[in-house]
């Protein structure tokens, strides 16, 4: 069955039960389940057939969801776009996805007018009222009959993610209906979900940790989701306490938003059987931290790539194991291996690959992408990490040179092409340093061309609408030349080492 199916189910055996509540509007599963059916046949109207990819920009919404189900109804790929990135970088990934249709919110119209400039796309719609430029996903006419959820191949694909490679360019995840139900299934273990919890989303769902950690297995068990448009410390405790919200996910950054929140001290969060966290190397004293609230927290572990669920720690060694990043989950495969590929005894470090059904298809037209990454079944994450001796995973160093703050990707080949075509720079590294409140920051050793005379904000002038506020360095260090090795490739890690420096003195 599609994924609409548990949804069908849940409407006839709860119709009234609360399934999500946002910006204080409640829709029940008998509500969803019909409001599923009419996208699906919009979509029908829009001539969206099986395999077409329909694109979604806004902030954290319902329709999303409900998109979701109808592209699972219709056999088609939902393409949640992530709203913090600039107009050169959407048009990037659109070009390369060629959705059948975009559905925008409204805070969005703007920023999309750019894009329908120099994107083909052959329907753009808004989420509500807009000028008469644009047409409303609302007045779209509806076509065709939607009956019972079908039988659909686990591998139909239905969600398409993009993440930045470490060359910068941007890679499509595929995932498959499969994925989705697997991931669910190992996320209903990890936190004993069932249909009684209340589960806060306020991390965006344009990231596989916002959309599939609980949001979706919490739909596919029946509970009730408090979706939140954006994040705000103080409404996310808030709902917590006014909700009696028994599970949620918050990235280090938020947590430490919501630590140095007044409310923290203050507010009523009993109801909390747990709270997750990841995207990023946890430590057991960030962990700790949380628990002297009387709050337990749990890490998991994963990527774009595996849906995102590939291990965890269950609540019962949550303060056993803090900082660990769990056992494999339920229904998934874990090895760490060195570069012979061997299995990596208890305590040494090296890759760690992962395999199962909740494991990517794909990169979107990219299959030589996709032969790297996935060699005889396992997904190869590039990160590096080691057993202990109970079998759990401790991650001690993420993708490649990846720099993760605040929870979100940045990949320095994406800066460094920036700034190198600027005329006053000779060449440039990016690194990330560590931040209390972000985890990581990006900064950025400059070697000028000689002669020329340049300053920081000049740099920093230079990603004005070329890339996203939060991927652009915090720092700026002007160098003489970038250490190397005897090959002449810079050595990221002296270069760390001489920024850190740098910025102590």
């Amino acid at each position: 069955m599609d994924l609409a199916h548990a949804i069908e189910r849940h409407a006839a055996f709860t119709p009234n039960k609360l399934a999500i509540r946002c910006d204080e509007h409640d829709i029940d599963y008998a509500e969803l389940a019909e409001r599923s059916r009419i996208a699906c046949r919009r979509l029908m109207a829009l001539g969206v057939n099986a395999g077409d990819v329909v694109a979604y920009l806004g902030f954290n919404h319902p329709e999303l969801l409900v998109l979701l189900l109808a592209c699972a109804r219709q056999r088609a790929i939902l393409l949640p776009l992530n709203w913090r990135l600039a107009a050169p970088e959407h048009a990037r990934v659109l070009a390369d996805a060629k959705p059948r249709a975009v559905v925008v919110g409204t805070e969005f119209l703007g920023h999309a007018d750019i894009l329908r400039g120099t994107v083909t796309s052959p329907a753009w719609l808004s989420l509500g009222a807009a000028p008469k430029s644009w047409r409303q996903w609302s007045q779209v006419g509806e076509t065709g009959s939607v009956g019972a959820p079908a039988e659909v191949a686990s591998d139909a694909p239905v969600l398409l993610c993009y993440t930045s490679g470490s060359t910068g360019a941007p890679k499509g995840v595929v995932l498959t209906q499969g994925a989705l139900f697997w991931n669910a299934a190992n996320s209903t273990h990890m936190h004993d979900l069932t249909s009684a919890d209340r589960v806060l989303t306020t991390l965006p769902m344009f990231h596989v940790g916002g959309l599939n950690i609980q949001t979706v297995p919490a739909l596919h068990a029946g509970a009730s989701v408090i979706l939140h448009a954006k994040f705000d410390p103080g409404a996310a405790l808030e709902a917590i306490e006014r909700h009696r919200i028994t599970l949620a996910v918050f990235v280090p950054a938020q947590l430490t938003a919501m630590m140095e929140h007044p409310l923290w001290q203050t507010a009523d969060l009993t109801s909390l059987r747990v709270l997750t966290t990841g995207s990023t190397i946890v430590p057991e004293r960030f962990v700790r931290q949380v628990h002297e609230r009387g709050v337990t927290l749990i890490q998991v572990y994963g990527s774009t790539e595996t849906c995102p669920i590939a291990s965890y720690v269950r609540r019962e060694n949550a303060d056993r194991k803090a900082g660990s990043a769990g056992l494999p989950a339920l229904y998934c495969a874990l090895r760490v291996v060195d570069r012979e590929g061997r299995d990596a005894p208890a305590g040494e470090d090296g890759e760690i690959i992962v395999r199962g059904p909740n494991v990517m298809r794909g990169y979107w037209n990219a299959p030589h992408l996709t032969s790297e990454a996935i060699r005889d079944g396992w997904y190869r994450s590039g990160d590096v990490g080691h057993f202990d001796d109970e079998g759990y995973l401790h991650v001690v160093a993420r993708k490649h040179d990846v720099i993760i703050s605040g929870g979100e990707n940045i990949y320095p080949a994406e800066i460094e092409t920036v700034l190198s075509d600027c005329p006053d720079i000779v060449e440039a590294c990016v690194v990330g340093q560590p931040d209390e409140r972000w985890g990581e920051t990006a900064v950025a050793a400059v070697v000028p061309k000689p002669g020329a005379r340049i300053s920081e904000a000049q740099v920093m002038a230079l990603f004005e609408g070329r890339i996203a506020h939060y991927k652009r360095p915090r720092a700026v260090f002007f160098v003489e030349t970038l250490p190397r090795n005897a090959l002449g490739k810079v050595q990221r890690d002296d270069v760390k080492t001489l920024l850190a420096s740098a910025a102590a003195a």
